[in-house]
């Protein structure tokens, strides 16, 4: 589509109740990156509340109509899924805004492939629009979904501001502020992300000797509406605020109403979440075990442990519906009532086939379902068994299959194998989770986002405790495979060739485990965490993984990064085969207009508490500079300027550790090891460092809103600013 463009949904897809809106960009060094935001407007072009403002402090609606679904790395860069379940959009609202907001300074210019998708609940896109001219904006309108009597269109926007969320914000009746002090009039038990202890007077579930009681969560802050002052002019039909005061109104007039107080953040609705503080057991000692909702020690099969975990998930999903909708939104189900099943007997051809499970969820009189095929251990998905599941879908006008196992889906990489008859009006599509994003999913929401009341949440703990039990068989991807031991003794002894297949098996399983690492990172923080993938433009998949094996018969190294959410920089990791040696590491910018030796100096307080065998490396102009370990740079932080007094560009901190040889997750296996070294730098390195410069717009002060305002037009295309035009602040 070209900018301006609008298409009828309903013209391109006969089920377009439900969509996911995608919006994708990359960047030359793998780590550009931007949040989404979407707006739900009325028929002025405002907001009608605080809670139609949807970003990542905000990311689902009470109703289910909008859902954040977060990031996916693609090559070279991520994309932002977001689902809108368009038959639970409130009558009033007349168009949905689909955004996006950069900060610290960075702009949309920076970013290559900016681009905007809309695909129906099969995942099959439906139209799509490119944007080739963003320059200096720090947000950008993407485009819009709005009512047509009683259809909805699409219309590709493609503008930015200039003056970021702020200028955004400002143009649809919202204001963002990141000063939680100035909303004055909050008691404290209402300040914005404050956590309280549940009332007594609420029963909550015994939670085990692993789990204290829940707390109750207030709602991330929102922005606020900006607030009229008496006497001040009524806004306009497009909230320009331009008029004349009431003819007589004086500030002095004491019969003016008084000035507004500032609203401040959502209470109304409470969110629960478990500590992450164990409570101390009443236990005698340590041989004593916990009662557990889903008891796991007595499986003994394969098929015993794939029942039971299905049973237990689908269980969990139709009984906590935050948790149900966070799995099946991505996968087109509508925001409703959640019932599910397992073992269900359905006729195909002379013998009945039984998948694992079930998922029904019922809106609006419409049924959406999903067969579920689900694999633990080792156990891989066989393509003949998905494809018969696909027929049966296909054949009885079910909208999905979703396949389950310990296996981590990659791009361009499919687990399975099947074909699809295109002469078939129904599509079904083919879905993949992996049990370590079901964990990540259960973790963010009882220890991050919280749930609607204890009980949810204690249902969740027993399902996480379930699936960490050594025994459940869901540990997510455990294996490098067939081809590490083959790979690492080529290289040992350099007869490994570039083309040899086997170092692309063995890429393929680090970019899963690398993907896994992020998942349980990313859990366990609360923060966004995606692997960072450098590619040239226009790469495939396959080609970027075929040139990294290539690398790798060359070098015998395995480079991987991680994009932790205000983290100061790229976590770099490196397997180094030859030596056996991990290193993971993170270089981080000098301060700018700072004195060397200053700089050092701050560096080393920073790193009070980092590890004595921390190494600093100072980084130059194109060159590495001095470097040591922290224990010797200590007390000499001189020692880290360059002789030669070439300007210093920044730091490299690095932490080296024993790389695990056998291919599984054992205590000396590779996996293992590469989860402890991300973690050991992550607690004892980056925890240390400032925060990212994550800029949010303040509060225009009394006396420049006009000039605000002005600011907060939609810019020109890059090509039409001049170069010496001033920029809003």
């Amino acid at each position: 589509m070209t900018k301006g463009a609008n298409v009828g949904l309903a013209d391109l897809s006969d089920d377009a109740g439900s969509v996911i809106a995608s919006l994708s960009w990359s960047s030359t060094t793998g780590d550009g990156d931007a949040d989404v935001s979407v707006l739900l407007l009325d028929g002025v072009g405002k907001v009608r509340s605080d809670s139609d403002f949807f970003y990542y402090n905000n990311p689902a609606a009470a109703d289910g109509s909008v859902q954040l679904l977060g990031k996916t790395p693609t090559d070279g860069g991520s994309e932002d899924r977001i689902s809108l379940d368009l038959t639970a959009v409130p009558a009033d609202v007349e168009r949905i805004v689909v955004a996006a907001s950069r900060y610290g300074g960075s702009r949309f210019g920076d970013l290559e492939d900016l681009r905007m998708t809309v695909s129906d609940r099969t995942g099959d896109v439906l139209l799509g629009f490119s944007i080739a001219d963003a320059g200096v904006e720090s947000a950008f309108l993407f485009g819009e979904l709005y009512r047509r009597g009683t259809e909805w269109k699409y219309r590709a926007i493609g503008q930015g501001y200039e003056t970021g969320l702020a200028g955004l914000a400002t143009d649809f009746g919202i204001d963002v502020d990141d000063d939680e002090g100035e909303a004055e009039g909050p008691s404290e038990s209402t300040v914005a992300g404050r956590v309280v202890e549940a009332p007594e007077a609420q029963a909550v579930p015994a939670l085990g000797e692993d789990a204290a009681p829940p707390v109750v969560q207030d709602p991330a802050p929102v922005p606020r509406q900006p607030v009229r002052e008496a006497g001040s002019p009524a806004a306009g039909p497009e909230g320009t605020g331009t008029g004349s005061p009431a003819s007589g109104a004086t500030t002095s007039d004491p019969v003016a109403a008084p000035p507004k107080r500032a609203r401040g953040p959502r209470t109304a609705k409470k969110k629960v979440t478990l500590p992450a503080v164990v409570k101390k057991s009443l236990a005698e000692n340590d041989a004593w075990s916990a009662a557990r909702l889903f008891p796991a020690p007595t499986l003994k099969s394969d098929k015993e442990r794939e029942v039971r975990a299905t049973s237990v998930l689908l269980s969990v999903m139709a009984q906590v519906p935050e948790f149900g909708r966070r799995l099946t939104a991505g996968f087109g189900a509508p925001a409703g009532r959640m019932e599910t099943f397992t073992e269900v007997s359905l006729p195909h051809g002379d013998t009945p086939k039984r998948p694992d499970g079930v998922i029904r969820v019922e809106r609006a009189g419409k049924l959406w379902t999903a067969l579920v095929e689900t694999k633990t251990n080792g156990n891989v998905l066989r393509s003949e068994q998905v494809q018969n599941y696909m027929d049966i879908a296909a054949r009885r006008g079910y909208e999905a299959v979703i396949t389950l196992s310990n296996d981590v889906a990659l791009e361009g990489s499919p687990l399975v194998d099947v074909k699809t008859d295109g002469r078939r009006k129904h599509k079904v599509a083919l879905r993949h989770l992996s049990w370590a994003e079901v964990a990540h999913q259960a973790h963010m929401l009882i220890r991050h986002e919280g749930v609607g009341n204890a009980a949810h949440a204690w249902l969740l703990q027993e399902l996480l405790h379930y699936l960490q039990h050594e025994n459940s068989g869901c540990h997510g991807f455990q294996n490098m495979g067939p081809s590490w031991i083959p790979v690492r003794n080529g290289i040992d002894t350099e007869t490994l060739s570039q083309g040899d297949a086997r170092a692309v098996e063995v890429v393929e399983s680090w970019e899963r485990l690398i993907r896994q690492v992020c998942l349980r990172l990313g859990g366990e923080l609360g923060q966004k965490t995606l692997p960072v993938q450098r590619a040239q433009r226009g790469t495939t998949p396959q080609s970027r993984r075929a040139a990294l094996a290539d690398q790798l018969c060359e070098e015998g190294r395995l480079t991987a990064g991680l994009r932790v959410e205000d983290s100061p920089g790229v976590i770099t990791i490196v397997a180094d085969l030859r030596t056996g040696k991990l290193r993971t590491s993170v270089e981080i910018p000098a301060p700018e207009g700072a004195y060397p030796l200053a700089s050092a100096k701050r560096l080393m307080r920073q790193l009070a508490d980092a590890p004595a065998d921390l190494h600093v490396e100072t980084l130059l102009d194109g060159r590495s500079g001095p470097r040591g370990t922290l224990e010797r740079l200590r007390p000499e932080p001189g020692d880290m300027l360059p002789a030669d007094g070439s300007r210093i560009t920044g730091f490299r901190l690095s932490l080296f550790k024993g790389m695990g040889l056998s291919r599984g997750n054992a205590e000396s296996g590779f996996i293992r090891s590469v989860d402890d070294a991300v973690d050991r730098f992550h607690a004892h390195v980056i925890a240390h460092l400032p925060a990212a410069d994550r800029r949010t717009a303040r509060r225009p002060q009394e006396g420049t809103k006009g000039a605000a305002s002005e600011g907060a037009h939609v810019a020109a295309p890059a090509s039409a600013v001049a170069a010496d035009a001033p920029v809003p602040a």
